[in-house]
């Protein structure tokens, strides 16, 4: 049905009313004063508070800007084929949450929730076009007035409101009341919006967490596989190459271990997992001791967290062989994990062997261990450096906690 002034607009099912004396100020009050109400209402649901918070603090002030005792907002259960009193204000105890009106266009909820228009009835003892709810004959409520509550998908219900006393609920009164339905709609669509997002983001984490598992017992095979292959080899140097290789995916190992049990998928407690892999690294020397001190608890996303500890095993692996004095001294090795400045983390390993060669140089270093390294720090975008003495050698590595970090 189109209105009066062409548009499709839904026009409301009005009862007709007698004219009444001349209100013109108060009524012209009362519009102002409803739209201070829309207003703070519009404030209260852009402020994210909860979804029965914000149900009741609607029934609340819909009910003051009409002037009612009565308001409840109707839920839609399309399964039950009725509306549940969801929430509202003036009823007795035990009608909220629990008392239902049936949704048949007998009823002036149920036409309104049917159509989509709005309806007033503004003498329910003389009403011929509906069946007064027994809610409302039971609260001895005179006269009603609902609006559908409708999102961008199906209808969530009804806003309705209530009154005992006389008078007479008109078209300005229906403009107030889907303003706050619409409000109050948005809402709703808004928390489904969100319900469905958090269904998606906890399916999406399950996933996450099945892949990362997966993934995990992967790197534990191919370690096992390098492991055995290794041990079958009568060749020295190969099997060398490939305990290496094996450590280099038991650290990558070792961070999706961690994803998997931690309450937070997508970062890692980088002064943990450096705790892990250093002394799994340390461990390819029994003479070698090896102390670890990290002066920062920081969390650092996989992707930065992952190639600093193929740095750290790089470094504590070659001290722990190579950087070790001649027996019957022992080895050892020191790491230190500290922030270098907010966005920055230093990690530092020191040995207390004999130092490096004279002419020492990572950049043309043809081992593959040194190329690595040089690798990974271009990847995270540092720098490492060290210097050697007669006392040991020492790496430092410089990198941004984050992608693009900067001092």
């Amino acid at each position: 049905m189109s209105s009066s002034d062409g548009s499709d607009r839904p026009q409301p099912i009005v009862e007709p009313s007698p004219a009444g004396p001349d209100r013109t100020t108060r009524a012209l009050q009362q519009r102002i004063h409803q739209q201070e109400i829309l207003a703070e209402l519009g404030v209260a649901a852009l402020q994210g508070r909860s979804f029965p918070e914000l149900l009741n603090e609607t029934v609340r002030l819909t009910a003051e800007g009409m002037n009612s005792e009565f308001c409840k907002v109707l839920e839609y259960l399309p399964t039950e084929n009725q509306l549940l009193v969801r929430a509202g204000v003036g009823w007795n105890e035990g009608i909220v949450g629990k008392a239902t009106i049936g949704v048949d266009q007998e009823s002036p909820s149920g036409f309104a929730l049917h159509t989509g228009k709005p309806v007033i009835s503004n003498h329910l003892e003389n009403e011929q076009r509906f069946r007064t709810p027994e809610l409302l004959v039971q609260h001895g409520i005179r006269r009603a007035m609902n609006v559908i509550l409708q999102g961008n998908g199906a209808p969530y219900g009804v806003l309705e409101v209530d009154s005992r006393s006389e008078g007479e609920f008109n078209q300005n009164d229906i403009a107030f009341l889907q303003g706050a339905a619409n409000i109050l709609g948005m809402a709703i669509e808004r928390q489904r919006d969100e319900r469905r997002l958090k269904d998606a983001l906890d399916r999406h984490q399950v996933l996450l967490r099945e892949i990362t598992h997966r993934v995990k017992n992967s790197l534990q095979t191919v370690t096992s596989m390098l492991h055995l292959q290794a041990s079958a080899l009568n060749n020295a140097a190969l099997a060398e190459l490939l305990d290496e290789a094996s450590s280099r995916v038991s650290t990558i190992g070792r961070a999706y271990e961690r994803l998997c049990y931690d309450e937070d998928i997508e970062t890692i407690a980088l002064d943990v997992y450096l705790n892990d892999v250093c002394g799994d690294a340390s461990r390819v020397n029994p003479r070698c001791r090896l102390d670890y001190a990290a002066d920062v608890s920081i969390r650092v996303n996989a992707d930065r967290a992952i190639p600093i500890a193929l740095i750290a095993n790089e470094l504590v692996t070659n001290a722990a062989k190579h950087g070790v004095p001649e027996q019957p001294r022992s080895g050892h090795v020191a790491v230190r994990l500290t922030m270098a400045t907010d966005a920055k983390i230093l990690l530092s390993v020191t040995d207390n062997g004999l130092g490096l060669p004279a002419d020492f140089d990572m950049a043309k270093s043809r081992g593959l261990g040194m190329r690595v390294l040089v690798a990974l720090t271009k990847q995270l975008g540092g720098t490492i450096t060290h210097r050697s003495s007669a006392d040991g050698a020492e790496f430092i590595l410089l990198a941004p906690i984050a992608n693009g970090g900067h001092e």
